[in-house]
């Protein structure tokens, strides 16, 4: 196999197919010394959950994990009982790219809602947040978002803050998918505890591995007595890492100061370039579908002008829509790659 740059050349298929932040990778290193405490009893570990603490408020808890999927079963596990049900978004990511998970693994019921952006309205929550009580119903108890949504939209603290009391005046947790928090909170301009703690979210899942980790999520509990069992679950949900600082020393490195900062905030200026340039370039059928409101660019592209730019450039169609598109940009995204997919999108050979 060969590891040369050339040889895995960038792409805009997924943030997931970065490599690793050198200041992340630094840290693993760092961690790789002596003998330690496992399962979480380390310093690293200790010193992240400060860092959670100083984000999100002195009441937050949190838990590192391997991924995002794993944080968000484990998550919803411990917010409901078995006869819950979560309110989700049609396109989140729970319901469309988790093989089932949070049904299979976490026994949870998912009540999908068809959304014109991606987001959940205090509105439209209502279209299943019913049937409390009913033997024959799975109880509606939490509603979850994405922050970004799989469409690449940000809810606005004002909107989190709404969904938040809409749900607790229905009995019912607020918990966040933050496997891109970061990207929304560098668009918004807020703190990342804005669009969580502070807006009255319940619990986050909160996500690393797209902004420059190898493999670290976390769940943070936001609001005290929110669940329960979360150390139990995290060993029976396959997430409890024995050697758990080489993850939390991920955490530390991306949250710990601006890392995580620095790399949204690279990543959302390539898509915004990406965005501006398909714009002007006015290819026939070509235009942007979503507001870019993170480092996500979707956009409608014929056939022809997708296959040219595949053969330089993976990314890969949007299943919900024929001739739609998701261009991803990451934190190691250059100017020079956004210019050299914009050149092949404009190109009007045939």
């Amino acid at each position: 196999m060969t590891d040369t740059s050339t040889a895995h050349p960038h792409a805009f298929a997924s943030d997931n197919w970065a490599g690793i932040h050198p200041e992340v990778l630094a840290a693993i290193a760092a961690a790789n010394t002596g003998h330690t405490v496992a399962y979480g009893g380390d310093p690293w570990t200790l010193e992240f959950e400060s860092v959670a603490r100083r984000l999100f408020g002195e009441q937050a808890e949190a838990f590192p994990v391997f991924n995002g999927s794993g944080a968000n079963v484990l998550a919803l596990q411990a917010a409901l009982p078995r006869w819950g049900a979560v309110i989700c978004a049609a396109t989140a990511h729970v319901n469309t790219d988790e093989t089932g998970a949070p049904e299979k693994t976490g026994g949870l019921k998912l009540l999908p809602v068809a959304t014109a952006d991606g987001k959940l309205t205090p509105e439209l929550v209502d279209r299943e947040a019913w049937g409390w009580g009913s033997k024959h119903r799975a109880q509606p108890l939490a509603v979850t978002i994405s922050q970004t949504t799989e469409l690449g939209t940000c809810y606005t603290p004002d909107e989190i803050r709404a969904l938040a009391e809409h749900a607790h005046e229905r009995g019912m947790l607020l918990h966040i998918d933050g496997s891109r928090l970061g990207a929304a909170a560098e668009h918004l301009g807020t703190s990342l505890a804005a669009i969580s703690s502070d807006a009255g979210a319940d619990l986050l899942s909160l996500g690393a591995t797209k902004n420059g980790a190898l493999a670290a999520e976390a769940v943070v509990v936001l609001r005290p007595g929110a669940v329960e069992g979360v150390e139990f679950l995290r060993k029976i949900n396959l997430q409890l890492a024995s050697k758990m600082r080489f993850v939390s020393a991920q955490l530390t490195a991306l949250y710990g100061g601006d890392l995580w900062l620095r790399n949204a905030a690279h990543a959302n200026a390539m898509a915004a370039r990406l965005a501006a340039g398909i714009e002007r370039a006015a290819a026939p059928g070509v235009r942007v579908a979503y507001p870019v409101q993170s480092n996500a660019v979707f956009a409608e592209l014929p056939d022809e002008v997708a296959l040219r730019a595949q053969r330089q450039f993976m990314f890969g169609a949007w299943p919900a829509k024929a001739g739609l598109y998701r261009l991803m940009c990451a934190f190691d995204t250059t100017e020079r790659d956004v210019d050299a997919l914009l050149a092949l999108i404009g190109d009007e050979r045939s």
